[in-house]
């Protein structure tokens, strides 16, 4: 025996991966997937945004009804200067729209009130304790006579900003709500359409693919 020994019979040989081919056959298999796995998630997403587009009017529809807001009759408002509610004359607030129009009215009777000023603005708490002073100091009658006034005037004013602030705040709610909806709706149409173009190009890919063979 040599001193050199070949041990190459023994020595053990590195496995080499094999490339796999990339056919066109399976490229079509993977779009075709993805096809029908996208078209099943847009059509489930359509399928919730419509449950919320249409549980969002359900809701704005029932809350407005039981509020049963009417609008005064078109010539009242022409009169009262809102020319642009006039259409809306009469009618029950039921909608989103109508909701968001009547909160305008209000905003309009409430700025009224008090000369722009707003519930936090109107200090109906400085008129009381001017009159609470005016009354310990022994001020003259008529001098108290007329704090008080004020007094109940201011408290009166901010009594009804207040409601209408707060009807107005409700509504607005009801308009965003609706608004909510509306949108949804339109995100359901597209998710829809998305899902109907994904499931005709993976037909598509279909029909090539029972083309193409099974050598390609």
């Amino acid at each position: 025996m040599t001193l050199t020994e070949d041990r190459s019979s023994t020595t053990p040989q590195t496995p080499v991966d094999k490339p796999i081919p990339v056919t066109r056959r399976r490229i079509d298999h993977l779009l075709i997937g993805a096809g029908v796995l996208a078209a099943v998630v847009l059509a489930i997403a359509g399928g919730l945004l419509t449950w919320g587009s249409n549980f969002a009017e359900d809701y704005v529809s029932d809350e407005l009804t039981a509020q049963n807001i009417t609008f005064p009759p078109s010539e009242a408002l022409v009169e009262d200067g809102r020319e642009d509610l006039a259409e809306y004359g009469g009618e029950q607030v039921t909608t989103g729209e109508q909701a968001e129009a009547y909160a305008s009215y209000i905003q309009g009777h409430v700025e009224a009130t008090a000369g722009g000023l707003t519930y936090a603005e109107i200090p109906d708490r400085a008129a009381r304790t001017a009159l609470q002073e005016a009354i310990d100091s022994g001020a003259p009658e008529a001098e108290i006579a007329e704090l008080e006034q004020e007094a109940t005037t201011l408290s009166q004013q901010r009594d009804t900003v207040f409601k209408g602030e707060m009807l107005r705040g409700t509504l607005l709610n009801a308009y965003a709500w609706s608004t909510m909806g509306q949108i949804a709706g339109i995100a359901a149409t597209a998710a829809f359409a998305a899902a109907a173009v994904m499931v005709v190009l993976s037909a598509a890919g279909a029909m090539h693919l029972r083309k193409v063979g099974k050598t390609a």
